[in-house]
């Protein structure tokens, strides 16, 4: 290959990358609007931000999806986990503004 087919390619694959990041942040995006109104929900009717089994259920799924797309089930818990401790993060926030169930006191 030619350095200039070389960097066409380099550039053609840079914009995919490109492209599939702002995919991601939309989608990010939408989950949080849908987990807000989940929170605000449970803090409606003060039930806990956190829900274990919820989460237990998530990450096995998850990770059974990556597994069948040939992604990294470690990495993709990884990610998830973060995303999760963000959420309930989130939801303690809504708790707290409606004075409800907070992790602490749950």
């Amino acid at each position: 290959m030619t350095e200039a087919s070389v960097k066409e390619q380099l550039s053609g694959y840079r914009q995919s990358i490109d492209n599939i990041d702002a995919a991601l942040v939309h989608m990010l995006a939408e989950r949080f609007r849908c987990t807000k109104a989940v929170g605000v929900l449970k803090a409606k009717y003060d039930l806990p931000p956190a829900d274990p089994a919820r989460e237990e259920y998530q990450i096995a799924r998850l990770r059974h999806l990556a597994q069948d797309a040939h992604l990294d089930p470690d990495f993709a818990e990884k990610f998830l986990n973060f995303i999760i401790t963000e959420v309930i993060r989130h939801h303690e926030a809504i708790a707290a503004e409606h004075g409800g169930v907070t992790e602490k006191t749950a």
